[in-house]
């Protein structure tokens, strides 16, 4: 893993260039001018791991909003709500497809108390839908004549939110977008983005691990503080979460202890999980890592048919722990030994069986390319052939759109 995050910064200002908010986008190095991704997100885990471990929502924001975009996947995936609802506007992409499970996962995160901005908004009948659950809408000036945009203010103000121009490169265009109304504004005309850089600590896949077993059984704070001491990574990165502006807490958390308390389990064990991707840093940490959740993530889906919701998460956290011994270069009766995990877990892990053993051999008959294997399981548990190969399509899509490395 890198030794340095990056993260670049554009100010989002009112109408009498008030600093009101940064919008936060993805960086690959210290001088790049914009984003350098091989996936068509513009930002995701690498924006929101930056915000939350590396840098910190106190230095980065500095008082302000935080707009951070995101995908349908990042939307609809728990490391969203590791944002502090506080501080942050959800920018969802133009690419996200409004369907009802968008819409639903929206109205779940404002129900949270979450805030949404629309970008590149373009109104449209397919796009209307959104506009009810937005707080703001993002409207990029260079795409739009100022007549096209003057039918789409004066139709979006039939909505409650607050107008953003973007991309407003010339005095003329901030008249304009003044004049109709706009409310805020963003573009070269005042400021570029600013790149920013921090040096990176990691914690270890194994500590990580460890930590997410003893959260699942419930153990004793006690336990979760002795393991968080043995990784100056792992509280250092706790402790500036903790202390983030979003928890708007009247003083500073200096103890372990008193910081898992305030968080709780659940909170704890997604912002645990996201810390998993990005954890280690042997050579083939991360192609394992991605392969890891990748596979963790087709034997959730495979499972989503048929399933409750809790057994599903529970074949994620076995799809990604069948890869464990290759991360950490032990066997899995050594990474038993280490874990304590539910006797259905083992099973699965061991020998293929139980609940969740079948949809895990599924799972790897898929990636090995087995096609009688490949029937025979997906028959033994009422799937077709093109419903599986759905799933693997999707698992690899919300990987691949995670952005990790």
């Amino acid at each position: 893993m890198s030794n340095n995050a990056y993260i670049a910064r554009q100010p989002i200002v009112d109408g009498e260039h008030h600093l009101i908010a940064y919008e936060l986008l993805f960086r690959h190095s210290a001088h790049a001018q914009r984003a350098h991704i091989e996936t068509d997100v513009d930002a995701g885990i690498t924006v929101i791991s930056n915000t939350l471990f590396n840098m910190g929502t106190e230095w980065l924001l500095k008082g302000k909003l935080a707009f951070i975009n995101m995908e349908a996947s990042m939307l609809m995936s728990s490391f969203s709500t590791l944002l502090p609802k506080e501080n942050v506007v959800i920018e969802v992409l133009e690419t996200v497809r409004v369907t009802p499970e968008v819409l639903e996962r929206l109205r779940e995160l404002r129900e949270a108390g979450y805030r949404f901005a629309l970008d590149d908004f373009n109104y449209l009948p397919e796009s209307e839908p959104l506009l009810p659950l937005a707080d703001y809408v993002k409207l990029d000036v260079l795409a739009h004549t100022p007549e096209e945009l003057t039918r789409m203010v004066h139709a979006i103000r039939r909505y409650p939110v607050k107008l953003v121009a973007e991309k407003v490169e010339t005095p003329e265009q901030f008249r304009h977008c003044r004049s109709l109304g706009f409310d805020y504004f963003q573009g070269y005309y005042f400021a570029r983005p600013e790149n920013l850089v921090t040096r990176v600590i990691n914690p270890t896949h194994a500590t990580v691990l460890q930590l997410m077993e003893k959260v699942r059984t419930d153990a004793d704070i006690k336990d979760l503080e002795n393991l968080f001491k043995k990784d100056v990574a792992l509280t250092f990165k706790l402790l500036r979460y903790i202390n983030s502006a979003g928890f708007g807490l009247s003083c500073e958390v200096q103890s372990i202890r008193h910081a898992v308390s305030i968080l709780g389990m659940q909170p704890l064990y997604r912002w645990l999980s996201l810390l998993l991707v990005t954890a280690g840093t042997g050579p083939t940490a991360p192609t394992l890592a991605r392969t890891a959740i990748t596979r963790g993530r087709l034997c959730e889906l495979l499972g989503k048919q048929s399933l409750p919701r809790n057994d599903q998460d529970n074949l994620f956290i076995v799809g990604v722990f069948s890869l464990l011994p290759a991360l950490l270069e032990i066997t899995m009766e050594q990474l038993l030994e280490r874990v304590v995990i539910p006797e259905s877990f083992a099973d699965a892990l061991l020998q293929r069986s139980g609940l969740y053993g079948p949809f895990l051999a599924l799972a790897e008959a898929v990636e090995s390319g087995e096609p009688q294997r490949l029937e025979d399981l997906g028959t033994s548990l009422m799937l077709t052939p093109d419903r599986v190969n759905e799933a693997h399509m999707q698992a690899l899509a919300w990987v691949e759109q995670l952005g990790i490395d």
